[in-house]
């Protein structure tokens, strides 16, 4: 644990005591600093890690006061075992769920794209513009696979500090972390082929299993813990499985992270059985209180690891840009990203080239994970205080969504068109399983901009709840 941490555990104990009250002010962060005896940048870091927390709220030119903590609900409870892999149907209905983040007159709280707000637009705009200004003659042509070399050196680096021995010649780029998910899967598998995925999961892996021809094995996933080893382990010795996906760092929809040990621990199963982990990382970057975990990648000594990542969280999703390491046959991974695409856009490689080297992007992590927080935050208060009394929530690590399950046996398939028809959009649960799983939850996006039309989109749905 960092210094910063242990000191915000030491205050988050004097609030629980009552030493500042709700309601009451911090002392000044060089005061702060003096009587605990470390420096003003760790007092400083302690205190933005209680507000990512909850329990302090900054005020402009007056400092940091205690907050009213929200009341914390039950965590999700943990789905079943699945007793057999199945072939995944009927994903075509995302889309339209996702069209809905387009249209204006919606309030969004379906797809998984943060507000614009969020995003450093002006940042990235500046971007783009030096690369057209300097490099316009570059643009205007392909940048074939494996991609842009400055980026592809600036992602080594970036993985250098998470601790992952990886070369630049390493590193395709990519048009998503989805594309990288779907050129590592076919790289594996064969159509008929079986593959481990957490329950519930992202429901773009499941789109991506149905386009391939595979059949999806769902694992239990506890929301605090992650995919549970014992029920894998049992799968490994059951099914043939071709290979294993999963979101290791704050899981869509869960937001679970898993600790280093249950990383190594996954690692070293998986090698027993020989089984390639494909490690989806593209919320990696955004924690909502501490450092950034370092991905299973990390440990990988035998090439078992295909590890993808993306910026479209935490820069811009418009880039689309991302990046696959895949663990053997680089040849046959550019070869498969050439017929996917041909090539990924000239201009936001370079500018995203241009951005991580000028040094900018941790800090922007650092204000975006503080705003994913406040927002995580919000969205646990008022689901709290609007919906069922028995409903539970998740407790997200990172990211910005919330899985949501609520009490006896609602569908909230069908409840989606009703409140699509009222203006406000969800992710249904079963969305999120292969075996229609989870029909009575719901995935709720809380990067969104916070205004009346939230609020109310908010108490419309507890309404139809």
């Amino acid at each position: 644990m960092s210094l910063y941490q242990s000191l915000a555990d030491r205050l988050q104990g004097l609030i629980r005591d009552d030493v500042f009250p709700v309601g009451s002010r911090l002392p000044g962060v060089r005061v702060l600093a003096r009587q605990q005896g470390v420096s003003v940048s760790t007092a400083v870091n302690a205190c933005r890690e209680l507000e990512q927390r909850g329990v302090l709220e900054a005020r402009p030119r007056a400092g940091y006061f205690v907050c009213q903590p929200p009341v914390l609900r039950d965590t999700p409870s943990i789905p079943r075992a699945s007793r057999r892999p199945r072939p995944v149907t009927g994903q075509e209905r995302v889309l339209r769920m996702l069209q809905s983040a387009n249209d204006p007159a919606m309030v969004n709280l379906a797809a998984a794209v943060p507000h614009a707000d969020f995003m450093p637009v002006a940042a990235v705009e500046r971007a783009f513009h030096t690369v057209l200004r300097e490099q316009r003659r570059r643009c205007v042509g392909y940048e074939f696979p494996p991609g842009a070399p400055e980026l592809r050196t600036q992602i080594a680096r970036r993985l250098a500090g998470m601790q992952c021995a990886v070369s630049p010649d390493q590193v395709l780029i990519t048009n998503s972390c989805q594309e990288s998910v779907t050129i590592a899967l076919r790289m594996l598998t064969r159509p008929g082929d079986t593959v481990a995925i957490e329950s519930p999961t992202y429901y773009g892996l499941l789109q991506v299993i149905e386009s391939l021809g595979l059949k999806a094995l769902e694992i239990p996933t506890d929301p605090e813990q992650g995919m549970s080893l014992e029920a894998l382990t049992l799968a490994l010795e059951r099914w043939p499985v071709a290979a294993c996906v999963m979101v290791t760092n704050f899981s869509n929809p869960l937001g679970v992270c898993l600790s280093d040990a249950r990383k190594q621990a996954l690692l070293k199963l998986l090698s027993r059985h020989q089984v390639p982990l494909v490690e989806d990382d593209i919320y990696g970057d955004l924690p909502l209180g501490g450092p950034r975990p370092r991905p299973v990648k990390s440990w990988d000594r035998e090439g078992l690891v295909y590890y993808c990542a993306s910026s479209s969280k935490s820069l811009s999703a418009g880039m689309r840009v991302g990046w696959l390491v895949p663990g053997g046959d680089q040849a046959r991974a550019e070869y498969l990203q050439y017929l996917n695409t041909v090539c990924v856009s000239t201009p936001s490689q370079l500018a995203l080239a241009g951005f991580l080297e000028k040094g900018r992007y941790d800090r922007l992590l650092r204000q975006l994970s503080g705003d994913f927080a406040r927002g995580v935050a919000r969205m646990t208060e008022r689901v709290t205080q609007l919906f069922p009394a028995q409903t539970r929530v998740s407790r997200p690590a990172g990211g910005f969504v919330l899985w949501v399950e609520l009490p006896g046996q609602l569908d909230t398939t069908e409840l989606m068109e009703t409140a699509m028809e009222a203006g406000v959009s969800f992710a249904p649960g079963a969305m999120f399983s292969a075996s229609g799983k989870f029909g009575n939850c719901l995935r709720l996006n809380c990067a969104v901009k916070w205004d009346n039309r939230v609020e109310q989109a908010l108490v419309t749905l507890s309404r139809l709840l």
